[in-house]
């Protein structure tokens, strides 16, 4: 942030000229991008974006509009999967937002929001649940729907457009279960420690519980550590890594002792980074080959379980579903057919492959907060797809997309049901037998 120290790991935050290098201006990128298929602006594709990184790293100054163009991005990587030279593009504009953070004028309230959150909400789940309780209240007690009924949202301009996308809060909260032990049901088959994020505890907490319960019936013993807090994504997302790299050490020390067979994680975007914990870490004598370590072991929970011989006491599930890829795990991890695969488990399901389900829904992180006009416009485009389907479910594989989702199903769909691909099994494993 503007006016911070700057360390020795934060002088090589910027991106590498062998990264740029890679980039041959070829093009076939640009029909992957989201901005660039809404806009039709060269500056505005990875490609441009490419571009101007090199002018910088010629010497061009740091500029507003540069800003703007890195910033508008949604860092959905989509354009790393249509790349034929592997130019790693999320690298690239994480390292380009790092680079130009402490040049971003922001104003005194900006800032201080700014600190609070990625300084301290994200890390406190003291801090968290208070608010989390908070929302609970104003939704439980029905004024949440009475707001969005009367229309008043209209009238308050982007906070009102914010408030659609505002998340559930989940009663009990997660934090709770955090530092517990849950035994495998039936043989013990595996050790994992869950991760088990930091929104996601309050704002999911079901699915949380759900990610426990399928595990434990596949044979795992599932451990939520102890020391664990926030995986830093946000942070990278922002810029912010020196903070990323804080929370990367936590998080390590909290699982590497415990001998397990898998690190798992159910938020696609979160898993991206944990994955990538060796490349944050790159320059840290001590936690390098820790990270490197860390990042063998972490999988996401639909790529663990679609690697192992699924229990098969599921009961007939009577829904039809279409599948939503996160741009985290499609782009950042390169899974696409492992959800599909236990998804095809799913006694009575019937599956609806959508068009472009690989394009991006608009979530982004905390994307459709700060750029809350382009996001609307990437989801509008996704639930066209959505609703081709005819499909009464949406499924994902992580959090973010799924609120986007439902507030796309509610605004510009028919209703759809949301859901992540754990909370199908779950639902189909609390069938088996009735």
């Amino acid at each position: 942030m503007a006016g911070s120290t700057v360390s020795s790991e934060t002088a090589v935050d910027k991106p590498k000229q062998a990264d740029l290098d890679r980039c041959v201006h070829c093009g076939l990128c640009l029909n992957a991008c989201p901005t660039y298929r809404q806009l039709g602006v060269e500056m505005d594709s990875p490609r441009g974006r490419i571009y101007q990184m090199v002018q910088v790293s010629q010497g061009a100054p740091i500029t507003e509009s540069y800003m703007e163009h890195m910033d508008l991005c949604l860092a959905c990587r989509a354009c790393e999967t249509a790349c034929p030279s592997g130019v790693e593009y999320g690298r690239l504009i994480e390292a380009a937002r790092a680079e130009m953070d402490p040049h971003v004028r922001r104003s005194w309230v900006a800032r201080l929001t700014r600190r609070f959150v990625f300084g301290h909400l994200l890390q406190s789940p003291g801090t968290m649940t208070a608010i989390g309780s908070l929302l609970y209240l104003y939704q439980a007690s029905g004024l949440q729907k009475l707001v969005r009924l009367s229309g008043v949202l209209k009238l308050m301009g982007k906070l009102g457009q914010l408030e659609q996308l505002s998340p559930p809060a989940e009663i009990p909260f997660f934090f709770s279960k955090i530092g517990k032990t849950f035994p495998a049901e039936g043989e013990r088959r595996y050790r994992v420690a869950f991760l088990a994020g930091c929104i996601a505890n309050v704002s999911f907490a079901s699915l949380n519980e759900a990610t426990v319960r399928v595990l434990q019936r596949n044979g795992c013993e599932v451990v939520i550590p102890g020391g664990q807090n926030c995986c830093g994504a946000l942070h990278v997302h922002s810029g912010i890594r020196d903070e990323a790299r804080k929370l990367a050490r936590r998080n390590i020390d909290a699982v590497l002792s415990g001998n397990f067979d898998a690190v798992i994680s159910n938020a696609a975007g979160c898993g991206s980074t944990l994955k990538e914990y060796d490349e944050l870490l790159e320059h840290d004598a001590e936690y390098a080959e820790k990270a490197g370590q860390f990042v063998r072991l972490t999988k996401d929970v639909s790529e663990f379980l679609a690697s192992i011989e699924l229990n098969p006491k599921m009961g007939a599930v009577q829904a039809t579903a279409t599948y939503q890829d996160s741009c985290h795990l499609l782009h950042g991890q390169k899974i696409k057919t492992a959800p599909r695969k236990l998804l095809a488990q799913v006694p009575g399901l019937e599956f609806r492959e959508m068009p472009m389900a690989d394009i991006c829904c608009g979530s982004a992180g905390i994307y459709n907060v700060l750029q809350n006009e382009m996001s609307m416009e990437v989801l509008v485009a996704k639930m066209g797809s959505v609703n081709s389907t005819g499909a009464q479910w949406v499924v994902t594989a992580n959090p973010g997309c799924m609120l986007q989702l439902e507030a796309g199903a509610r605004l510009y769909g028919a209703k759809q049901r949301v859901l992540h691909v754990v909370e199908v099994l779950d639902e189909a494993y609390g069938l088996y037998g009735k």
